[in-house]
């Protein structure tokens, strides 16, 4: 490994992605998480393709992928009367040349972990340790400040990387004016529950309208006695008011009853909601949050990356694949311009527009809107879609945001790798 180190603030997705690719191409890097002990904490999560491809440049292949989650075939929105709205094939079903893949977040999480300590080094991810904020030098350098059981501390290297999540240090130093989190009003209960998958066995289904939703998918294979899988769930309700549940906890467990009348009478042929609810052994409450975007991520030798960087609602199914894209486009800046904040420049005016772009795109529905141009035409109840919303305006609603999210498939499928095989840090 070479000189000079890189310095990550956290230790979720997007910190453990970028420091996978660090040690691919040669970078030494740090990891400082604030938990004490790594859990597989969380439900279930998408990676889209172009996430997944990214993956399978690490190293990870499709196998690796089934220890912790399935392949999606299809994604559909429904209306309330349980009519299609819209559906079409997903990952390599719809003739991208990498599957997209439904996964536990936990579970993925784990295995980002394991395989960087098992290529790096244990010591290379230094849990119990909390960034509080960071200092530029005069010799270019930047030192990260510390809490750990033990007392404050630092860390000098050539830059920092804060991927410490929406509650970001590093950002609210870089940031020091920025707005409060914003809720707009969505609370989401998450859950799984082991049922028989709908529709084509690993359907990615989203059912009802902008007040009141459901997402339903699979992330395991069904079992091959019983059928069932484990069926990860979210219940969206809308308020009117704003600050109705401003107490609402972030992953707060819940008891079943306490929201289920909500999808109340949400039962058809093919699918009952209020039983696959109560079917949860656990579940948890959360607001559906986001932060205003900035103006960049960048202060000279300091970079953000994943939530630290572009919290966003999870409507678009792709919070944790762009995570995955900042760590790999970031890593070919650096090998490109070398560790320096040239590199995190570049890697930021590549990235920081659009992205932002597409926060505000997710907070107004991301694809979701559909379901909401249905509910406006029509209240969410209708025969036949044609009427409603031809398919033409359909698919074209959808084409445009696949665009903005970085995963059409044909300009995916033609693009070069972002890290060519082999590539080091000269």
């Amino acid at each position: 490994m070479t000189d000079p180190k890189v310095l990550i603030a956290g230790g979720g997705i997007a910190g453990l992605s970028l420091a996978l690719t660090l040690h691919q191409i040669g970078i030494d890097c740090t990891v400082f998480e604030s938990v004490r002990q790594l859990r597989p904490l969380g439900v279930g999560i998408n990676l889209q393709p172009n996430a997944v491809r990214e993956l399978y440049d690490l190293g990870f292949t499709a196998q690796d992928l089934d220890g912790f989650g399935v392949p999606a075939q299809e994604w559909a929105l429904v209306g309330l009367n349980g009519h299609e709205v819209y559906s079409e094939p997903r990952g390599t079903f719809a003739g991208y040349n990498w599957p997209q893949y439904a996964v536990h977040r936990g579970a993925f999480h784990m295995a980002l972990y394991q395989r960087f300590i098992e290529r790096a080094d244990p010591d290379a991810v230094r849990l119990g340790s909390r960034a509080t904020g960071y200092q530029t030098n005069a010799d270019g350098t930047v030192t990260v400040r510390l809490q750990t059981d033990k007392g404050a501390t630092h860390e000098t290297g050539a830059i920092l990387i804060g991927a410490d999540g929406i509650h970001s240090a590093i950002r609210a130093q870089m940031h020091p004016s920025q707005p409060p989190i914003h809720w707009g009003g969505a609370v989401m209960w998450r859950g799984t529950t082991l049922e028989k998958p709908v529709r084509t066995g690993s359907s990615f289904v989203g059912l009802g309208t902008h007040k009141k939703r459901m997402v339903i998918y699979p992330i395991s294979h069904p079992d091959p006695g019983t059928g069932l899988a484990l069926i990860n769930w979210i219940a969206e309700v809308t308020y009117d008011d704003p600050t109705a549940h401003a107490a609402t906890g972030w992953f707060r467990q819940v008891e079943a009853k306490d929201f289920a009348h909500h999808f109340d009478g949400w039962t058809y042929d093919w699918l009952d909601v209020p039983a696959l609810i109560r079917g949860a052994d656990v579940t948890y409450e959360n607001p559906m949050i986001d932060r205003d975007p900035v103006e960049t991520w960048v202060d000279g030798p300091v970079a953000l990356i994943g939530d630290a960087a572009h919290p966003m609602y999870p409507t678009g199914s792709n919070g944790a694949s762009q995570a995955i894209m900042d760590a790999r486009l970031l890593g070919a800046s650096l090998l490109k311009h070398g560790v320096s904040p040239t590199a995190l420049a570049a890697y930021d005016d590549t990235l920081c527009s659009p992205v932002s772009d597409l926060v505000l795109r997710n907070r107004g529905a991301g694809p979701f809107g559909l379901l909401n141009l249905v509910n406006d035409r029509c209240g969410g109840v209708f025969d036949d879609i044609e009427t409603v919303i031809p398919l033409a305006e359909r698919a074209s609603f959808m084409a445009k945001y696949k665009a903005a999210a970085g995963f059409a498939r044909d300009a995916l499928n033609s693009a070069p790798p972002t890290i060519a095989p082999g590539s080091q840090l000269a």
